[in-house]
């Protein structure tokens, strides 16, 4: 296991969470806050209907359930075993069609099944893992020449470190304290980089805003926090 893309810590965080995926007022409250408006993003580039879709670091399974929900064909991946069992437990109490789950890396699974998908969903992952290139990479071999591939993560600068760890998990603790490091986070020009180096072309950035006071999201042309990038495979 020691040369799987993942940090044991970022797993066991998520992990001790597990059960509370599908509360809507817990932790990941923001996910299903945020969640139509990912899927409205994804759906407005490629229906999802009857396309073979991969959701990479799917946790609970809120972003793959919903994909599901709209006529995709989905498996849903990740290293934590616990969020699995969730999500496989979800599925079948709400009876969602069409989705399965995996605890399998994407560079495992890109040596298992290359071109094997129309879409493939990375979000909120790659600011998790010690090399986000490699992810790139195996969301490149999944993909099928001309499919798309779906990433959002959070920027790194003075803001991002305001917003996204001051504000969200200390001062508003929408988040649990750790869920980010700043470090970790990667910039648009990163991303992008990472995107090209693996053959994949960029659509579409879109930043996402949030007011604490509302409690209302939104998808806007600020990147400073928050944002998602659509590539494509020529």
């Amino acid at each position: 296991m020691n040369n799987v893309n993942a940090d044991p810590a970022e797993l066991a965080k998520f992990s001790d969470l597990a059960h509370r995926w599908w509360d809507p007022d817990s932790e990941f409250k923001p996910l299903h806050q945020i969640n139509p408006l990912r899927l409205g993003w994804i759906d407005g580039q490629t229906s999802l209907a009857g396309k073979r879709v991969l959701d990479i670091g799917c946790g609970g399974g809120i972003l793959s359930d919903s994909m599901a929900r709209k006529g995709a064909d989905v498996t849903g991946i990740d290293l934590s075993t616990k969020a699995l069992k969730v999500a496989q437990l979800h599925a079948l109490e709400a009876g969602t069609q069409n989705v399965s789950y995996r605890e399998i890396s994407a560079e495992a699974l890109a040596q298992e099944q290359p071109a094997g998908f129309d879409v493939v969903t990375c979000m909120e992952m790659l600011e998790h893992v010690p090399d986000p290139a490699s992810v790139v990479r195996a969301c490149s071999v999944l993909v099928k020449p001309g499919g798309w591939v779906f990433f959002s993560t959070i920027n790194r600068n003075p803001k991002s470190f305001l917003f996204a760890i001051v504000g969200a998990e200390y001062l508003l603790r929408m988040l649990p304290k750790g869920t980010h490091e700043y470090a970790k986070m990667i910039r648009p020009s990163e991303l992008a980089a990472h995107c090209r180096a693996a053959g994949l072309s960029l659509e579409q950035t879109r930043g996402m805003e949030y007011n604490p006071l509302t409690q209302r999201y939104w998808l806007s042309n600020d990147t400073s926090v928050n944002y998602l990038v659509s590539s494509r495979k020529p």
